[in-house]
């Protein structure tokens, strides 16, 4: 009788129960690897803090002498982002079947207007907006523009045609450097921290596309829809791969010289714990790995510790980490299909689920540390209005160039011999 119950019990547990329970308990490892990380907790790191608090007076006496050297050390970083900028975003946004060559292509196009652009509008104004053009932090600064921007064209990819996104991005980088200058440089948001860039950078992209998606698609209601294949969701992958190397030179691109290791780690445990998370949410939420989580919401750690990427701790980077990561899933797999139709569009990209919402989680973890609810929250609303307002302002000119005739492919742009399968 007992064999038979026993039996029984076995019979109805739900197929994948076990796994699952395993990858809950994985991911409460990970959690607890990431709390004794803590300086409370852990001796070692609160040293390692401490130690980083004295030498700040030291570095910033000697800031002249050691200037040359630290501007060397920040152009390696500059060279790192681009890297993430051409070669990281480039092959990220190849996954679309037969649309490579368009993704590649308006890669280099909006990253070459972009850079120059910033540079230029920024080299006129007041004390307060004005920079240096022959500048590494004015170099560095484009590039988180360009970054910026190449999130935006995610959400429209494979639906415009090259000098729609031409016209995308020379609208685009005004719209960037007002935002900039309101929410850092004029005053009017003083405690408001956003080191690198959750809010200005990814947020205000992935917002800003969406406003442009809400104004532009109902257009393509009837074509066919974004396909992918093994190929392109590998070289996706490669793209994913670079950018999550090069993420700790973005983060730690503008940080004082003495938290550039700090901020360096941060993001490491951060991304870390983004991808470990994503398997385990991938797996319990859809039954099996699905790649395109694993190409991007592995980098949501990334998007989401910016904001606080020198100011916090490994162990506390890691947990921010495993929230965005999942986050972003739940992005992909939920809420994206709802978004879609409040929109009325398809963010191809998924920029929300990857950049919009880590990048607000980002923004809201770094209340914590300022004590600064007011302002900070603030300045996110404020961001994410002016981004989306200015998206739909684009979208609409962008709508006067007529519409691209064979979305999601190359063939009415390129010459192409033969289409990948």
């Amino acid at each position: 009788m007992t064999q038979l119950t026993t039996k029984k019990i076995v019979e109805n547990i739900p197929k994948g129960s076990e796994k699952k329970g395993l990858l809950i308990f994985l991911l409460l490892i990970f959690m607890c690897a990431a709390l004794i990380l803590i300086p409370s907790i852990n001796h070692n790191v609160s040293v390692g803090i401490s130690a980083i608090n004295s030498q700040s007076f030291k570095v910033s006496t000697n800031a002249t002498q050691y200037g040359t050297i630290f501007d060397t050390l920040k152009y390696e970083r500059s060279i790192h982002i681009l890297a993430m900028l051409l070669v990281g975003f480039g092959f990220l946004m190849t996954f679309v079947r037969n649309h490579g060559y368009t993704s590649l292509t308006a890669t280099f196009i909006v990253v070459s207007i972009a850079i120059p652009m910033y540079v230029v509008i920024k080299s006129f104004g007041g004390e307060s907006f004005v920079k240096s053009t022959i500048s590494i932090d004015t170099l560095i600064y484009a590039e988180f523009a360009a970054a910026s921007l190449l999130i935006a064209i995610g959400a429209p990819l494979g639906r415009l045609k090259m000098d729609q996104y031409i016209i995308m991005g020379l609208l685009f980088i005004p719209a960037y450097i007002f935002n900039e200058w309101l929410l850092l440089d004029s005053g009017m948001f003083k405690g408001f921290l956003d080191t690198g860039g959750s809010i200005v950078i990814h947020a205000f992209g992935a917002y800003f596309g969406l406003g442009v998606v809400a104004s532009t698609l109902s257009k393509f209601k009837n074509n066919p829809v974004c396909e992918n294949t093994p190929n392109s969701n590998q070289f996706s992958l490669l793209g994913s791969m670079i950018l999550w190397i090069f993420w700790p030179s973005f983060t730690s691109a503008i940080v004082a010289p003495e938290r550039v290791v700090l901020t360096a780690i941060n993001t490491i445990f951060a991304l870390c714990g983004a991808t470990l998370a994503t398997y385990i949410f991938t797996k319990l939420i859809r039954g099996k790995i699905e790649i395109e989580d694993i190409a991007n919401a592995a980098l949501a750690g990334g998007v989401a510790i910016g904001s606080t990427c020198d100011m916090t701790t490994p162990g506390y980077a890691m947990l921010i980490g495993i929230a965005a990561g999942a986050l972003s899933v739940i992005g992909y797999s939920i809420i994206a299909p709802k978004l879609e139709k409040v929109i009325r569009g398809t963010d191809t990209c998924g920029i929300n689920n990857l950049h919009g919402m880590p990048g607000i989680l980002g923004g809201l973890v770094a209340v914590f540390i300022t004590g600064n609810v007011g302002v900070q929250l603030l300045a996110i609303f404020i961001n994410v209005v002016i981004a989306f307002v200015c998206g739909r302002i684009t979208g609409l000119f962008i709508s006067l160039l007529g519409k691209k005739q064979e979305t999601y492919n190359d063939k009415d742009e390129f010459f192409v011999e033969k289409l990948g399968a």
